[in-house]
């Protein structure tokens, strides 16, 4: 991955604010909430906000980022609310990860470049155990609609970057489908993600 989009990250981490806030993402709760405990991946965790909850929840809980300023806000969020994480910085082919590790894997606003994104699935499919899940939550395309009105809600400006529900079967074929959806929502999460949106949601069993 190159310079300028690891630097991209560091400079929206950087400041003291967490740039997306502290509370966890409400669709990753409501999901989270319902299963048992296990061991749980957060690809693209930037500042620790899932991760952190995750583990208040009794998680065993692995995260990974190319931002270092990340990782640094999340290590501290994680300090503060008296619970450890394994964070990894690095992209995904570098890091300590092994073949059906994870009960669950959450990829949640994990937008990564587009001439990747589908790569990046298919491995991450990997670490995932037989029967785990896999919760989604992520820009559509139609979301440019949405940010066209207001730039606040945030999200990637590139059509390739955002997701459609057919991208999504394509990628997680072999899944037992619990929810799949293109819906809109209201985000309030930090400083980023702020107004009316349009996401993918996806919550799927491997087979």
């Amino acid at each position: 991955m190159n310079n300028t989009w690891t630097q991209r990250w560091d400079d929206r981490y950087k400041s003291e604010e967490f740039a997306y806030g502290t509370a966890p993402n409400n669709f990753l709760k409501e999901q989270i909430e319902k299963l048992n405990a296990g061991t749980i991946l957060f690809p693209a965790e930037g500042e620790g906000r899932n991760a952190i909850f995750a583990a208040k929840l009794g998680w065993q809980v692995s995260a990974f980022d190319i931002s270092e300023e990340g990782r640094n806000k999340a290590l501290l969020l994680a300090k503060n609310n008296n619970v450890s994480i394994d964070y990894q910085v690095g992209e995904l082919k570098t890091l300590d990860f092994h073949s059906a590790q994870f009960d669950a894997i959450a990829l949640i606003y994990a937008h990564f470049p587009a001439t990747i994104k589908s790569k990046m699935h298919k491995e991450l499919d990997k670490l995932l155990k037989k029967d785990g899940i896999i919760i989604f939550e992520a820009f559509s395309k139609k979301h440019l609609e949405y940010l066209a009105i207001n730039d606040k809600v945030g999200g990637p400006k590139d059509i390739e970057s955002l997701f459609s529900i057919e991208e999504i079967k394509a990628d997680f074929p072999d899944y037992e489908i619990i929810e799949l959806e293109e819906t809109e929502i209201e985000l309030n999460e930090g400083l980023f993600h702020n107004g009316t949106g349009s996401v993918i949601r996806f919550v799927g069993k491997k087979k």
